[in-house]
C-alpha cells in the first residue's frame, strides 16, 4: 500500500487452500450446497408461499439487503442506523461463504455466522461527514460500466469454477492462478455492492481484480 493512501473501504481475501481439498464433496457440490442454499434464500428475500383450506397465507422469508429503506433514510434523515448496517454486512459475509462453497475455493461448509476463512471488510459510514445525501439516487446508474464488465468476468468465472473442477477430482488442488482470478471477481463484486446496494461509500469502485488503494 503506497504511503498516505487508505485502503478501499470495502474488501474481501478468501484463504487459499493449500492443501488437498475433498474430492467427493467437491465432485457432488451442486448437491450438498442446497440445503445452505435454501437458508441463505430465506434470509436473503426469496419468498416462499403456503396456503391453507381457510385462505390463510404464511409467507417464509426475511427482507434481505436492505437497500430502499437505507437510500431513503440517508437522503432525507442523513443517517445510517447502525443495526442496518450490521443486518447488511452480516447477510453479505453470509452470501459470499456460500458462493466460496459454491465456486470451489474452499471445502469446509459454510457456517451461518462465523467468518470462517472468508474475510469481508466494509467500513462504517458516518452518514453526514462521508456519504452525500443525494448520491444514492444515482449510484446504480453510475455503476453500469462495472455492471457491464462483471457480467463477462462472471461468464468466465464460471467456466474456471468447470476447469477446476476437473482439476480437483484429478490433483486435490485448486489452481492458485484461477483461485486469485475467481476470489479477484468476488473483490470487484464486493466492491460494487458496498457504493451501489449497500450504499457505504460514495468512493467510485476501481476497475481491479486486485486490493486496491482509493
Amino acid at each position: 500500500m503506497a504511503e498516505g493512501k487508505k485502503p478501499y473501504p470495502a474488501s474481501l481475501s478468501v484463504d487459499y487452500p493449500d492443501r488437498e481439498l475433498n474430492r467427493l464433496t467437491s465432485f457432488f457440490r451442486l448437491i450438498t450446497i442446497i440445503p445452505i442454499a435454501v437458508l441463505l434464500c430465506l434470509v436473503s428475500g426469496a419468498a416462499f408461499r403456503s396456503e391453507n383450506d381457510h385462505g390463510w397465507v404464511a409467507m417464509f422469508s426475511a427482507g434481505g439487503v436492505l437497500f430502499l429503506a437505507t437510500m431513503l433514510m440517508l437522503v432525507f434523515k442523513q443517517k445510517y442506523p447502525r443495526w442496518w448496517f450490521d443486518w447488511n454486512i452480516a447477510l453479505t459475509r453470509f452470501g459470499a461463504r456460500v458462493g466460496v462453497y459454491l465456486a470451489l475455493l474452499r471445502d469446509e461448509y459454510p457456517s451461518t455466522d462465523e467468518d470462517q476463512a472468508v474475510h469481508i471488510e466494509i467500513q462504517y459510514p458516518d452518514a453526514k461527514k462521508d456519504l452525500n445525501r443525494w448520491l444514492p439516487l444515482v449510484k446504480w446508474l453510475l455503476a453500469i460500466p462495472h455492471y457491464i464488465i462483471l457480467f463477462f468476468l462472471g461468464i468466465a468465472a464460471i467456466f474456471v469454477v468447470i476447469i477446476t473442477w476437473f482439476a480437483i477430482l484429478f490433483t486435490g488442488r485448486y489452481p492458485k492462478g484461477l483461485f486469485d482470478f475467481v476470489v479477484g471477481v468476488m473483490r470487484w463484486s464486493l466492491r460494487v455492492m458496498a457504493y451501489a446496494a449497500l450504499l457505504t461509500t460514495d468512493e467510485y469502485p476501481p476497475f481491479t481484480l486486485g486490493e486496491q488503494d482509493s
